[in-house]
């Protein structure tokens, strides 16, 4: 990258922070955030009186932790360690994320970062970067894009060692039924779920409506959508780590793992996706149930870098798990219309409401990374108008018995992504290579350890 984006360039000024303390003048421990290839938040915690110099000069933070695994082990196979000294980089605030962080105390804040070289030049292997980057290029052809983000999670109590379905903290009731939408599953957590919404309306992360999901334990909260993609994905990054923080402080663990019980559904992370055009409108809208054109060549687009991309919408070794056939995860490269069987679903809706839910990744995805792929994604597919074939009618799953299949396994997914000429256009050939990398190391780290599962099956009987 010779320039920074103009869309991911921008940093925090100081007055933001001067005003934030003049408000908020108790505040004395701060949580600075930087979050990597991963997913997972890391970084420092600040005194007020050194907030203000992060704001105005930046803060150091060593390169490494931009391709550490997801367990924080350095990788060293990407060069980023010792051959470059474990050099330090920048981090800068990003704007409007200085916020209170009511569940770790009543004096506690945070704002997110992103790394820069120190000639001040984005770097390329921060996510939120390589997110920005994609947007400039949908920028360059009159296209914003216009982004929602729903994550399902698990409440889960760990306190008899492996997670069971959370106990309802009004009642005391631990489900054992799906009871999907049930109200009674909402209740029984209210004293959690008003934490929630209260945390979220002081990080002015716009949560709107909750529902009980496929599962004992399992939830869904929409986060409206934005016209600006990169704040939408902001707020992701901020809402999982807070309903995380919220879990905590009632006793319970939230997990946004893609499978964490073998028997009940997987959690995904659906992304729904429009674009306005140079006025501002939709330009997906439509009378047509289907969109318009730009909006299948859209989906066409989607549904070519479906397997290249899977890597980022399935990271993880668990991820794969969540992929079966009648589960509400798609296992396919197909889309249809008001149709959750299909990895590419145009949801019903009024004509100027038009547009894509992705449905592909797992809520263990890096929401910056899976944005920038589907945008990536949508992308190619409206510059070479790519035709997406007939949408699905009935079961998607049916239909995808006679379709090719999504990579299955994470070593197909990660060869597929670092193989991919597209990709390495779209997110970038360094970004592209080190992903790879880190994700190979994670692979072979997690495929050495010894499991009770291999002691069960082979112990006895090899």
């Amino acid at each position: 990258m010779t320039k920074p984006p103009f869309s991911s360039n921008h940093r925090a000024t100081l007055a933001e922070a001067q005003a934030f303390f003049a408000a908020n003048p108790d505040i004395d421990a701060i949580d600075i955030i930087f979050t990597n290839m991963g997913g997972v938040p890391r970084g420092k915690r600040l005194r007020q009186h050194e907030v203000l110099a992060v704001y105005q000069n930046g803060r150091f933070l060593p390169g490494s932790v931009l391709v550490v695994d997801i367990t924080g082990r350095d990788c060293e196979e990407t060069g980023l360690v010792w051959e470059d000294g474990d050099a330090d980089r920048y981090v800068y605030p990003i704007p409007g994320t200085l916020v209170r962080a009511p569940w770790l105390g009543e004096r506690a804040a945070q704002f997110l970062t992103s790394f820069y070289e120190l000639d001040g030049t984005p770097n390329d292997l921060d996510p939120r970067h390589v997110l920005g980057a994609v947007i400039d290029m949908l920028a360059a052809d009159g296209l914003t894009p216009v982004v929602a983000v729903e994550l399902e999670f698990y409440l889960v109590d760990i306190s008899q060692g492996r997670p069971i379905p959370a106990r309802g903290m009004v009642t005391g009731h631990r489900s054992s039924d799906i009871q999907v939408y049930g109200l009674r599953e909402m209740e029984d957590l209210k004293p959690f779920f008003d934490e929630l919404y209260s945390a979220c309306d002081a990080q002015d992360i716009p949560i709107e409506s909750g529902i009980s999901e496929y599962a004992p334990g399992q939830f869904e909260f929409t986060l409206r959508h934005k016209p600006d993609a990169l704040r939408a994905t902001d707020d992701a990054i901020m809402y999982k780590r807070l309903v995380k923080g919220v879990a905590v402080k009632h006793g319970l663990e939230a997990t946004f793992m893609a499978k964490p019980f073998a028997e009940t559904a997987g959690s995904g992370m659906h992304l729904h996706v429009s674009m306005a055009d140079k006025d501002g409108n939709n330009a997906f809208a439509s009378e047509d149930p289907a969109g318009t054109e730009l909006l299948r060549h859209a989906i066409g687009g989607m549904k070519a870098l479906l397997a290249d991309g899977m890597a980022i919408f399935a990271p993880n070794a668990n991820s794969y798990r969540r992929f079966k056939a009648n589960s509400y995860a798609p296992v396919a490269p197909t889309w249809g219309v008001n149709n959750r069987t299909v990895s590419l679903r145009i949801p019903a809706g009024s004509p100027a409401s038009r547009h894509v839910e992705h449905r592909v990744c797992g809520a263990d995805a890096n929401p910056y990374l899976a944005v920038a792929a589907v945008l990536a994604a949508m992308a190619h597919g409206m510059r070479n108008r790519i035709d997406p074939g007939p949408p699905v009618v009935g079961n998607g799953y049916e239909d995808s018995a006679s379709a090719t299949r999504l990579p299955n396994h994470w070593a197909a997914a990660i060869e597929a992504f670092e193989t991919s000429d597209l990709m390495k256009h779209y997110l970038g050939e360094r970004f592209v290579k080190n992903y790879a990398i880190v994700k190979g190391i994670e692979m072979a780290r997690f495929m050495a350890e010894v499991t009770e599962l291999d002691f069960t099956w082979y112990l006895r009987n090899a």
